[in-house]
């Protein structure tokens, strides 16, 4: 009797599991740890206060054999986060909600951004342009430790209210490897409103202007000496200017309380004007293409709208009760929390994002030493960017308070 053989019948199975694709394996381990760390944090009970253990503690998570989406995601990687619970606290404070911080990191591969870091650091940033990616060395993230107890205690003290960087998770990711220390911030610039100019302000003038590559780029990152030259002044009107200074005072003070120094006040301009004339131009080349006129951009048609916003509203404006509108769009003063208008008399109309940024830099033997071959090469008057915190912060309030009318 002739055997008949028994023909297998496989049945496929839905992938379950969620891709995390990207154009390069760091990326994809990215995506895939924040989805999981956040996933872990959520079994996790909320504490009533932190306890000095968890501004030490961390999680570490190690992948071997990982067969699932094995062209896109590496076989061996290890994720490892870096005080959990302090910076879901600090994610709270800032009023991010970890569904929308989850959204934002990992729906999409995240962007190249045109940030300007003062070292070899890269940038990203989340598709939707809510927040930042920097690479980080080992000596940041140490630093990062050491001031992020007394980091936590100054945001909880001012409710938030702060210009200085928000910190929103640390991590390390181990592909192939290779070690990637990764922090997050909320952008300090807008996701809906272009930036036509911006500013790395020190206070410092020597070696303080933007590089002839630097000039060439789309949007290009200027720096004091440049200020300077285009006469720029942030009009925003004497009462939210003493607002201003009062917050940047106060931030500043913390930096220095903790030896900080070097890091730059970040401004970035949105030209009202410009941006309408770039929204006509957009119009007219799809007419002129055929294409069907959709519903203007955000940005094209820009009023003045004065309405009332809430009482702690962290915009600034001189009475506290207006607010921008972009046709249907309103300036959203939610998640541009960085961002204020120019005052009703200003000769242009402009929205302007001020930050602080790179505040990591600890004035140790390192900087110690720096400021000494710099002193002898530009003589003792000169402004080098590299001095004592309590000197830094003397110059950059003065550079700041000049620069705001």
């Amino acid at each position: 009797m002739a055997t008949q053989s028994k023909k297998k019948h496989i049945k496929a199975v839905s992938q379950k599991k969620r891709l995390f694709r990207a154009n390069e394996p760091l990326l994809s381990v990215f995506m895939w740890g924040i989805n999981h760390t956040i996933n872990e944090l959520s079994h996790v009970n909320i504490p009533v206060m932190l306890l000095p253990d968890d501004f030490k503690a961390f999680s570490k998570t190690r992948v071997d054999n990982h067969l699932f989406n094995k062209e896109n995601m590496p076989s061996h990687f290890k994720v490892k986060e870096y005080c959990p619970i302090v910076f879901r606290n600090l994610r709270e404070r800032y009023g991010i909600e970890d569904s929308d911080y989850l959204k934002s990191l990992t729906k999409c591969e995240p962007v190249a951004s045109d940030a300007q870091g003062r070292s070899t650091a890269r940038f990203l940033m989340s598709h939707d342009h809510k927040f930042i990616i920097k690479t980080m060395v080992s000596e940041e993230v140490e630093q990062m430790h050491s001031i992020l107890k007394a980091y936590h205690q100054y945001v909880v003290e001012n409710h938030g209210q702060t210009l200085l960087p928000q910190y929103l998770g640390l991590y390390r990711f181990t592909v192939d490897g290779a070690e990637t220390y990764m922090v997050i911030t909320r952008n300090v610039f807008s996701q809906n409103l272009t930036i036509h100019k911006k500013y790395d302000l020190k206070g410092s003038t020597v070696d303080r202007s933007a590089s002839e590559k630097e000039r060439a780029k789309d949007l290009p990152t200027f720096k004091d000496n440049d200020f300077v030259n285009d006469g720029v002044i942030v009009h925003v009107g004497s009462e939210t200017k003493a607002k201003l200074i009062e917050k940047i005072t106060k931030d500043v003070e913390f930096l220095t309380s903790q030896h900080l120094m070097d890091y730059s006040l970040l401004v970035g301009i949105h030209d009202c004007e410009k941006a309408q004339e770039e929204a006509e131009s957009r119009r007219q080349e799809e007419n002129s293409n055929g294409i069907e006129e959709e519903d203007e951009s955000p940005e094209s048609d820009v009023s003045f709208d004065y309405k009332n916003t809430p009482p702690d509203s962290p915009v600034f404006s001189p009475d506290n009760q207006g607010y921008f509108k972009f046709d249907s769009l309103e300036f959203d003063c939610e998640s541009d929390i960085y961002g204020m208008k120019c005052s009703e008399n200003a000769a242009r109309k402009e929205v302007y994002f001020v930050g602080i940024i790179d505040i990591l830099t600890h004035y140790g033997a390192r900087k110690r030493t720096a400021q000494a071959v710099k002193t002898v090469k530009h003589g003792a008057g000169a402004e080098i960017s590299t001095v004592n915190p309590e000197q830094y912060s003397r110059r950059f309030l003065e550079f700041v308070s000049k620069a705001l009318e």
